[in-house]
């Protein structure tokens, strides 16, 4: 059925193609991720529980959901992505590293709506505000070695210029 007022996500969400609501969705997306990883709650519990705490009038919604739904049903197709690059096990990674990663790896494979030099400075960004002192220079080397892979046409239309 045509919905002319667009569905309901897009009418709580007028903010979700504002960056800095996108980049607020990362935050939190960033943490109920951790959450799910540590204390493996369920997804819908934890994203219930994000709705009621904070405030989502300058998140796009749509996108938080997208991403904290997304990255557990693909797990283990981003991680096995991301193996191909890292310099140690997935499990000595740092949680909120592997978070950082997650999500970047989730958006370079599934959101082609977002150029890859944004994905990757997002995460760089995430790792700085959530992450240890210098995690946000790993966070980068492995995206830039992981955007190639996935993203090789845009990447390499990016260098020619």
């Amino acid at each position: 059925m045509n919905n002319p007022q667009g569905t309901p996500a897009q009418k709580k969400s007028p903010n979700r193609l504002n960056p800095s609501a996108r980049r607020r969705a990362r935050q939190l997306a960033l943490q109920a991720l951790y959450q799910w990883q540590i204390a493996k709650s369920p997804l819908n519990q934890i994203e219930a529980q994000f709705h009621t705490d904070n405030d989502f009038s300058k998140v796009d919604a749509e996108y938080f959901s997208a991403i904290i739904h997304g990255v557990p049903n693909r797990a283990n197709q981003l991680d096995e992505a991301m193996t191909a690059v890292l310099d140690r096990p997935l499990n000595q990674l740092d949680p909120v590293e592997l978070c950082a990663l997650r999500i970047g790896c989730f958006e370079l494979m599934n959101r082609k709506d977002v150029p890859y030099r944004v994905v990757i400075n997002e995460a760089i960004e995430l790792a700085k505000r959530f992450g240890a002192q210098d995690s946000h220079r790993y966070i980068n080397g492995i995206l830039d070695k992981l955007a190639p892979r996935l993203r090789s046409e845009e990447v390499h239309a990016y260098r020619k210029k």
